[in-house]
């Protein structure tokens, strides 16, 4: 005769409670909770019925950047040769747009034009800048016009910051926070990942600090580990298993949000309401690829019309 869990315990004289730590219940509470970062919604990952879910379209502007972080995709796919050309990656009703998924957007001197042009074609569409923060200014600032901003941040200190993104900008990126934190017609998101033995105990001093700045939401997100980027993680104390925990995410996260709307990547959230607290407790997430890829089609007639709104 098969048993379910809980009739087992029963009859080995075990309270099903007993199975269930108080650490794992809170987890399991807190996931509960959370709802998604705003930037993921509309996105296909929140839907479970889609078998090969994509992001929702972004309009790649470079794949440069000023940053060198040790972590990042964008970086693996330049060398792999395997970054996207600039144009527009998605469909032909987007409900959102990102500009940019590769590379830093505000280092081309396209950013304002590619903007206002698709305000012009998709009035509808939730545009998202996704930016390191380091080269926005006041000046270019008001000539951009984004309904939602991102701006990395991943340490607490001038130091650490220096140590991962191999840029001296800690102060810029604070700037442009402070920024887009006091437009309160944006809606403001600092993006942190989350790297223990590297920057888990910044975290919550990044939430306190961008909460300061007036920023709305963190999106707190797991690292993906490309093997390009393996041993500079390595050197840097990432510790690995750690690093896929789940667990260890939310115990950060709770601590943060302490001071912020803190939220976690939408894809992953799906699939973490789903588990029961022992599950949530105990589950690792596969944080290894070897190459990013847009999986979404570039449309060169969108590009076109673009253009033609320009001139």
């Amino acid at each position: 005769m098969k048993y379910t869990w809980e009739e087992f315990a029963r009859k080995m004289g075990i309270e099903v409670e007993r199975l269930e730590n108080k650490e794992a219940r809170e987890l399991k509470k807190f996931v509960n909770e959370l709802i998604a970062p705003t930037h993921c919604q509309f996105c296909q990952g929140l839907d479970l019925s889609i078998e090969n879910p994509v992001h929702h379209p972004s309009y790649e502007l470079t794949p440069a950047c000023n940053h060198d972080c040790i972590f990042c995709y964008s970086n693996v796919a330049v060398k792999l040769g395997k970054a996207p050309k600039p144009g527009y990656y998605g469909w032909e009703n987007p409900k959102a747009i990102t500009i940019s998924q590769y590379g830093e957007p505000l280092l081309s001197p396209r950013i304002v034009e590619v903007n206002k042009m698709l305000r012009k074609r998709f009035p509808e569409a939730r545009l998202d800048l996704q930016t390191n923060g380091s080269l926005l200014t006041e000046e270019l600032w008001q000539k951009l016009d984004f309904d939602l901003v991102m701006i990395s941040l991943d340490a607490a200190s001038r130091k650490k910051h220096k140590m991962i993104t191999n840029a001296d900008t800690f102060d810029k990126v604070v700037n442009a926070l402070k920024i887009v934190g006091a437009d309160k017609s944006v809606r403001s998101i600092v993006r942190t990942i989350f790297m223990p033995g590297i920057n888990d105990e910044d975290i919550p001093k990044i939430a306190e600090l961008a909460a300061s700045l007036g920023i709305d939401e963190m999106m707190l997100q797991p690292l993906t580990i490309h093997k390009l980027n393996e041993e500079r993680l390595r050197r840097a104390g990432l510790d690995f298993e750690r690093a896929e925990s789940i667990r260890e995410l939310l115990k950060v996260a709770i601590e943060a949000k302490k001071y912020i709307d803190v939220r976690i990547s939408g894809c992953l959230l799906v699939q973490l309401k789903r588990m029961d607290a022992l599950t949530l407790y105990n589950v690792y997430k596969v944080s290894r690829e070897v190459a990013p890829l847009v999986k979404r089609k570039k449309l060169d007639e969108i590009e076109k019309v673009i253009h033609k709104l320009a001139l």
